[in-house]
């Protein structure tokens, strides 16, 4: 009787161990590429997954998109300026066979892949589209790569430039660059400022040379704002030509004859009327 019961427990204890061999469950963004005797039979999953122990070699594979860091690479670029360039890469499997079948490590293999194109890419194109064109690089960069694992049954979807060293020296260079290009602008912008100001003065005195009357009331003007400023003392010129009526007016009171007839009378025999006239 124990000798039965012996029996019956290995028997059991060999059923779990053969269906733990032969059952696999896999999740719903895993795939099994499954060889049997060596050859690769169609994949199987989401689900369960039979096997038979000791044929059948089970291959699991993932559909979910695999964040790939490439670490910084030296780059010489067509300028003949070194950087240390980092990128990151997302990518995923669309045919688990291909993926197992066509190369031994499909993520080693996309990241030696994805070093090389990074070097090669980036060491045609100069130091400010590396720093300005970014989104034309990384598309260049996307597409190469994506060629280049399309037989592994990989597709690349992103490839993004993440970091950028540059030498202290280029970066000193850089900033006094940026510093007189500035300084540019800013003389630029007041020789165009002077220049529109100008434009409008000579409008402005066109306009006068018509009406002179204008240029009394923009001289009452600058009095009054002048005049707002106590805090210091200010001297300004009069025109002769407002003090000129209050002069006539003070003679004609005292019965002195007009400055102007004045200046007549008092001017010398080749300026004035003729004797005897």
């Amino acid at each position: 009787m124990e000798a039965v019961l012996l029996a019956v427990l290995i028997l059991v204890i060999f059923a779990f161990a053969l269906a733990g061999a032969s059952v696999r469950v896999l999740r719903e963004y895993e795939r099994a590429v499954v060889f049997r005797l060596g050859r690769v039979l169609e994949q199987k999953g989401p689900g369960l997954v039979l096997l038979i122990p000791a044929i059948d070699r089970m291959v699991r594979v993932t559909l979910r998109t695999i964040t790939l860091r490439i670490p910084p690479q030296e780059v010489i670029t067509r300028d003949n300026v070194p950087v240390r360039v980092a990128a990151v890469a997302y990518f995923r499997i669309i045919d688990p066979t291909r993926s197992v079948v066509e190369v031994e490590d499909y993520g080693a293999a996309t990241l030696q892949i994805s070093q090389t194109t990074l070097r090669s890419v980036l060491g045609k194109a100069d130091l400010d589209a590396l720093l300005s064109s970014r989104e034309q690089l990384n598309e260049a960069l996307q597409k190469i790569i994506d060629e280049q694992t399309e037989p592994w049954g990989i597709k690349v979807t992103t490839v993004e430039i993440k970091d950028v060293e540059i030498p202290e020296r280029m970066q000193t260079a850089m900033a006094r660059q940026a510093e007189a290009e500035r300084n540019r602008r800013a003389k630029v912008i007041n020789a165009e400022g002077e220049f529109q100001a100008s434009a409008r003065l000579g409008e402005a005195a066109d306009v006068i040379s018509q009406n002179p009357v204008t240029i009394q009331l923009r001289y009452l003007q600058a009095l009054q704002d002048i005049s707002g400023n106590q805090a210091s003392t200010i001297v300004f010129p009069i025109p002769i030509d407002l003090l000129t009526p209050i002069i006539d007016r003070g003679k004609d009171a005292l019965g002195q004859p007009p400055a102007d007839q004045l200046q007549l009378e008092t001017a010398p025999n080749g300026g004035g009327l003729p004797e005897g006239g």
